[in-house]
């Protein structure tokens, strides 16, 4: 191919948020393919959380070193192939990278079902940083039975807008937490939550106290801070905390603020347990086919947010930990 490859690298670590200074872009040659490796040109790709952790170096399950690629999952079309089965066009998705094109053996990658979805959808709902992880949270982890009240922080982010429409399958009662009126009406309007909780302009303590007077059975939590802490005040007996993520302090992992009421445990007879939904891996294609099928009927759905070209990665992350996108976040890169 005569084509070039744009990607976007780690020039230096951040010290708190990630500003443009930590980015370069660099356009190069594409390598020659070696034998049992593919060439995708990448679609869309996945603006995650965790990524924050892993320029710091301090990933739990990937790090990043300056000057590699900024990690990214990502969904596109074999255009090159050294691999028996694995045809040109056929849509691929994997660890593709914040570039324009990924060059990588196959066993890093897997094909991808076609149909009438977008996509993109293979990054949200059916992605595993993402619906996956929300279905894994909620069917395997929390468990909710009809008629617990379940509360999810992050609530119109990708993970927790998924999550709270699963438990509302369950039979649970949902109360979404989110920043801003926009995100608010989203959940009730919508995702079909029962409650909204604007934690930028409401009490969250007192609109928990009021809204489960008898307290919270599941919180599944995606933030952490003080809005742990303000559900861990709510508490009902025997309750489950699930521990998906703690979007508060990523940009802090020096000094991590910890949860100042968790004696509220052992209060309330109550639990907290984290999960990565790559623990549980009997469950991916499971969920995934759920996920699908929903999505195909319309009784699930998420909201994509899409900035335009590779070069955005930088300033989709910056967006994403500012609390400004709505469901996934994703660049389109062609």
């Amino acid at each position: 191919m005569n084509q070039k490859n744009q990607r976007v690298v780690l020039s230096s670590r951040p010290e708190e948020e990630a500003t443009s200074e930590c980015f370069s872009i660099l356009e190069e040659e594409l390598p020659d393919l070696k034998p049992g490796e593919i060439r995708v040109a990448n679609q869309y790709l996945s603006v995650d959380a965790a990524i924050r952790t892993m320029l710091r170096g301090e990933g739990f399950h990937m790090q990043m070193n300056i000057g590699d690629t900024i990690f990214a999952g990502g969904v596109g079309r074999i255009v090159e192939s050294e691999v028996d089965g694995w045809e040109v066009g056929r849509a691929v998705r994997g660890p593709l990278g914040a570039q324009s094109y990924a060059t990588l053996p196959s066993e890093h990658l897997e094909l991808v079902e076609e149909s009438n979805l977008p996509l993109s959808v293979n990054l949200g709902v059916l992605g595993g940083s993402t619906g996956v992880t929300a279905w894994i949270g909620v069917k395997r982890v929390a468990r909710p039975k009809p008629g617990d009240i379940f509360v999810v922080s992050a609530a119109a982010g990708a993970v927790g807008s998924v999550a709270g429409q699963i438990a509302k399958k369950e039979g649970a009662i949902v109360i979404g937490i989110a920043g801003g009126e926009r995100k608010t009406n989203h959940l009730l309007q919508d995702l079909g939550f029962d409650h909204a909780i604007d934690y930028k302009s409401q009490n969250v303590r007192a609109c928990l106290s009021s809204l489960a007077p008898q307290g919270v059975n599941v919180f599944f939590d995606n933030v952490g801070g003080e809005i742990l802490d303000a559900v861990l005040d709510n508490l009902a007996l025997r309750s489950r905390v699930i521990i998906c993520g703690a979007v508060s302090q990523y940009n802090n992992m020096d000094d991590v603020r910890g949860p100042s009421s968790y004696l509220k445990l052992a209060e309330r007879q109550s639990v907290m347990e984290g999960f990565a939904y790559f623990h549980y891996p009997e469950s991916i294609e499971t969920a995934e086919q759920e996920l699908r099928a929903w999505l195909l009927e319309g009784s699930i759905k998420l909201a994509e947010e899409i900035l335009d070209g590779v070069e955005k990665f930088p300033e989709a992350l910056g967006f994403m930990f500012s609390g400004g996108n709505l469901g996934k976040l994703l660049v389109k890169v062609r």
